[in-house]
């Protein structure tokens, strides 16, 4: 989105300086030092060099004038499209998580189960993120379908009754409600270090 406002921004100022010219003005007639545009005759300077009818030249660019309504509205197009694809992405819900169980595991020491249920709204999602590094998870589908997908590998839709694991480390990358219409839930159970919090990291606060 960045490289394409500038573009517009260049070619919306020459659009204003070609209207401008075009506002109804006596003609002359025409030398062959003179510049057409839209019909008003503007005289060149006399050491231009000859421009070709039907284009702007300036300092360092030639910019043709029949082709402006279409490159600007190309241009901003773009533009516009990468700005609301942003919008409708953050203004979608997002899931709700409340943890459910909690206790120390007898024969490892140093590690706890830790059980939380998910909720998804229709049309719900969470950010991409990060577990704590020493989380292995097991998520249980409970209702409705939810879309994941993990380090690289490509997004696939669990249903209830289906499930799928996180090793300690991995990114999650997709985690949304795959029904813009119905809501769904999952049971997800964390086997981690104790102490090791938090236990989700979404990416804008791990720079990634």
């Amino acid at each position: 989105m960045r490289s394409s406002l500038p573009v517009a921004m260049r070619f919306a100022k020459a659009a204003i300086i070609i209207m401008s010219l075009s506002t109804p003005a006596k003609t002359a007639p025409r030398t062959d030092g003179d510049i057409a545009l839209t019909g008003v005759i503007v005289p060149a300077p006399a050491t231009s060099s000859p421009i070709r009818r039907g284009s702007a030249q300036t300092a360092d660019a030639t910019v043709n004038v029949a082709t402006l309504p279409s490159a600007i509205s190309s241009a901003s197009g773009a533009a516009v499209h990468s700005a609301i694809t942003v919008a409708a992405l953050s203004e979608r819900p997002s899931e709700s998580v409340k943890p459910v169980f909690e206790r120390p595991i007898p024969n490892l020491p140093d590690r706890k189960l830790i059980a939380v249920l998910v909720n998804y709204p229709p049309a719900g999602r969470s950010r991409s993120h990060y577990h704590a590094k020493s989380a292995f998870i097991y998520a249980y589908v409970l209702s409705g379908a939810i879309r994941s997908a993990v380090g690289a590998e490509p997004a696939r839709t669990y249903r209830a009754g289906e499930s799928f694991y996180e090793d300690p480390g991995a990114h999650h990358l997709v985690s949304e409600n795959a029904s813009d219409t119905e809501p769904a839930s999952l049971l997800a159970v964390f086997i981690v270090e104790a102490g090791d919090q938090p236990l989700t990291t979404p990416d804008a606060q791990t720079g990634n």
